[in-house]
């Protein structure tokens, strides 16, 4: 969270904390209705605010659905993290069950600030392995930016088979984008902050997206897809690789060799649940399974052990040639990235690889694939570094910070017994925190 705070400092550094007024409106009005928030201290703050209909029944698996209301919505509390199983080990516990039902923005802003403030605006996507993961955590609370002259906007995105699915009734129906639902409600996220973002004094026109793992991967995403020009000015990527995904990218329905199609997966997900064929009726059948039929129980405890669900889940995102055109590596070397400032970077010992003495003997665990290792950290030193390359800003972090915990009486790592924290430009500045304390052997690895 440090990081992200450090972030948001770079995207209001030349704006004032605003001073806290007695009183505010809490009522605003957005393109879909008027709503009514709650003031929470020196900040006001909307949440559960609709931002497409509910993605079920013949919306499941179609693009976000415009939604307009009557009235004043009350959006003072969370509305419903998007379906999925949670795991009693998430750094980052929901604050509401799931459901499908889940389509919603989270709008924070400073009392004090006059309607016409221009706000910057952080617009945070959260991760869980495209599996997990929601707004309404409380460690994901945008207050304490708000307080420091900031509009915080937070939303959901649909998970796992809700999020990432085709099937060749689907295609048949031709109803529209196919495969990354949940990019499609990033995508829509984006769009709403654009449309929206006035009407909470915030400025549509400084705008930065911020993400976190799989998050900080969708902002790669954001950062390289075509349809989301013009719908940011700055992007910070924490944790979120940069050369290709975890798992190699389906297409939609083009089988390559060991990776099956997103529809072949679907075929076998359809065949799990007892559905067959390819037209309407089958369609019509998918759509009115339970929720809890599609998700079978999947979450990131059940995604990594074998088989993982694999068979009956595409893993992620799908290369559907408009949200994803090809992997980050392939578009940012063909420069097709938008020509943004650009953050990035990870934690030390991202992915939690280790046992190795050095970095010689870790990589040699991988054998034949040593050379092509990409997890995290490499793959943000890469990003960082074509970007630079571009011509744009880049920045690259590796962010060692160690909780007070876990520190010796002399305030070091327990494990390690050393403290410097890296910071480094894309263009090979570097910086050291003289008084940050942190774990890692300050390289530039």
């Amino acid at each position: 969270m440090k990081m992200i705070r450090y972030a948001a400092l770079l995207a209001c550094a030349a704006v004032p904390v605003m001073v806290a007024a007695q009183t505010a409106p809490t009522e605003v009005t957005i393109e879909s209705g008027r709503i009514r928030g709650a003031v929470e201290g020196d900040v006001l703050a909307w949440k559960g605010i609709p931002f497409a209909k509910p993605p079920i029944g013949e919306n499941r698996w179609r693009a976000p659905q415009p939604i307009r209301w009557s009235g004043v919505k009350l959006t003072t509390d969370y509305g419903h993290d998007c379906m999925q199983k949670p795991f009693p080990s998430d750094a980052a516990p929901l604050g509401t069950e799931p459901s499908e039902d889940c389509l919603v923005m989270n709008v924070w802003r400073p009392v004090g600030a006059p309607a016409n403030a221009k706000l910057p605006v952080m617009v945070w996507i959260y991760g869980g392995g495209f599996v997990n993961g929601g707004s309404s955590p409380a460690v994901y609370s945008g207050a304490k930016f708000a307080e420091q002259g900031i509009m915080f906007v937070s939303f959901n995105y649909r998970l796992g088979r809700f999020g990432f699915f085709a099937h060749p009734a689907l295609t048949a129906a031709r109803e529209g984008m196919l495969g990354n639902y949940a990019y499609m409600d990033q995508v829509a996220a984006l769009q709403w902050v654009k449309r929206n973002a006035a009407s909470f004094g915030g400025d549509a026109g400084n705008v930065t997206v911020i993400g976190e793992s799989a998050g900080g991967g969708s902002a790669i995403n954001v950062l390289t897809s075509p349809v989301t020009r013009g719908l940011f000015n700055r992007v910070v990527v924490m944790s979120g690789g940069g050369r290709a995904p975890l798992l190699p990218a389906r297409k939609i329905s083009v089988d390559q060799p060991q990776v099956p199609s997103a529809e072949t997966i679907g075929l076998n997900f359809a065949k799990s649940v007892g559905v067959d064929g390819t037209g309407p009726d089958a369609l019509r059948k998918l759509r009115a399974l339970s929720a809890d039929q599609v998700l079978q129980g999947l979450s990131m405890m059940q995604l990594f052990v074998p088989p993982g669900g694999l068979q009956t889940y595409v893993g992620g995102p799908i290369e559907d040639g408009t949200i994803v055109t090809g992997t980050p590596q392939s578009l940012l070397e063909a420069g097709r990235q938008a020509p943004v400032p650009v953050m990035i970077g990870t934690t030390s010992a991202d992915i939690g690889f280790g046992g190795a003495p050095t970095k010689d003997a870790l990589f040699a665990t991988f054998g034949a694939a040593a050379a092509a290792d990409r997890g995290m950290t490499e793959p943000a030193r890469y990003v960082a570094g074509m970007v630079a390359r571009a011509g744009q800003p880049a920045y690259y972090y590796r962010f060692s910070y160690v909780a007070d915990s876990v520190r010796d009486a002399a305030g070091r790592c327990d494990a390690c017994q050393r403290h410097p924290v890296l910071l480094r430009h894309g263009t090979g500045e570097i910086w050291r925190g003289a008084d940050a304390q942190g774990c890692g052997d300050g390289a530039d690895d």
